[in-house]
């Protein structure tokens, strides 16, 4: 099984560019209809459980912090609109898709210009082992890894630590989305993108502390946000890292192979699709980002290309963050246990253990 898995992660198996663009193009239609119904069911009940939230705050802690809980899904759905208008893909308007984009990039703390560039780069280079780093969870190969020193592998299992990556990930990310990338001088557009957005958090924050305090603030938003933040970093790893992944060296880098192949299909329960916006349909977003995530079931459903594919559970979840590094010669990722076993052969073992996916 293994060597079949590994020779269709090596050899593109999808039909050609001008192929998938047909299967894809009915798809990326958008619909005012829906793109509404959308919005209103998710601010909506934003709103109205953050108000409930507060409103609790005089009841015990558990009350308000259980009300966190769909909060959060929420403010995840908020996020996957967002994610959706930096693709433009949301409405057929690019100054709506652009508005909506920036406000609910408010809401989630994110700079909507900033993470629309660098979310169209991750898009570019998913897969690629020469154009690494952007918008991907940092990937040694072991190759890298061994030639590392003592400190420079401490330095990356931290990284790679699951309470690391998960605890401290979400703060990283707000605190990269504040600032500007180095590259980009002051007075650019994406300085101004940056510091626009951060103008309007300070104002939209600032205005609802004076309202209700900063206190009955920080209880009811951040709670909610945090355990977002995290299922957020959570959906993102599990969606490029699992043993069936693809990386390959640029030369050999294909587009189609690296989004079908190299993203998996998590398969959530109907109340998690829902709240994540579709989003675990990744190789289906990862082939067509201009498909709204209204219509990526569809998208998947109708169209073989997209079925046979590595499909991930939430009972496998577990064992995918114990995967850790990048092994060139069996073309998969391996956990750290991997390391130091020789031949090639106690190391597919290792990864044995870590757990199979069905595809």
């Amino acid at each position: 099984m293994a060597a079949s898995m590994r020779a269709s992660v090596a050899a593109p198996p999808h039909p050609t560019a001008s192929a998938w663009r047909t299967i894809v193009a009915p798809y990326q239609e958008s619909s005012a209809r829906k793109a509404v119904i959308q919005l209103l069911s998710t601010l909506l009940p934003l709103g109205a459980l953050l108000y409930l939230m507060y409103r609790t705050l005089d009841l015990p802690i558990w009350v308000t912090l259980a009300l966190g809980i769909p909060t959060a899904g929420l403010f995840i759905r908020t996020f996957i609109i967002m994610h959706d208008c930096s693709h433009g893909s949301f409405l057929a308007s690019r100054r709506a898709n652009d508005a909506i984009g920036f406000v609910t990039g408010v809401l989630t703390l994110m700079s909507f210009g900033k993470w629309r560039r660098d979310h169209a780069l991750h898009h570019a280079s998913s897969g690629d082992l020469e154009r690494r780093g952007h918008g991907d969870v940092p990937t040694l190969t072991v190759r890298e890894y061994r030639a590392r020193s003592r400190w420079g592998r401490l330095k990356y299992r931290l990284i790679r630590n699951p309470f690391v990556l998960l605890g401290l990930g979400p703060f990283l990310i707000v605190l990269e989305q504040r600032l500007a990338s180095r590259e980009h001088r002051v007075g650019s557009r994406q300085f101004w993108n940056v510091w626009g957005a951060n103008a309007a958090i300070v104002v939209v924050a600032g205005a609802f502390a004076l309202l209700i305090g900063w206190r009955a603030l920080l209880l009811v938003y951040l709670p909610a946000y945090y355990l977002a933040a995290v299922a957020g970093v959570w959906l993102f790893y599990v969606q490029h890292q699992f043993e069936g992944t693809y990386w390959q060296d640029h030369e050999r880098w294909d587009y189609a192979t690296a989004a079908v192949r190299g993203s998996s299909y998590l398969k959530l329960p109907a109340p998690l699709r829902w709240f994540t916006g579709n989003i675990g349909l990744h190789h289906v977003h990862h082939l067509s980002p201009r498909i709204p995530n209204y219509n990526l079931q569809r998208c998947h459903d109708e169209n073989a290309l997209f079925h046979d594919v590595s499909v991930v559970s939430l009972k496998q979840c577990g064992s995918v963050l114990r995967l850790a590094l990048w092994d060139e010669d069996a073309q998969r990722l391996v956990p750290f246990a991997a390391l130091g076993r020789g031949s090639s052969g106690p190391m597919r073992k290792a990864v044995a253990r870590v757990g199979r996916f069905p595809r």
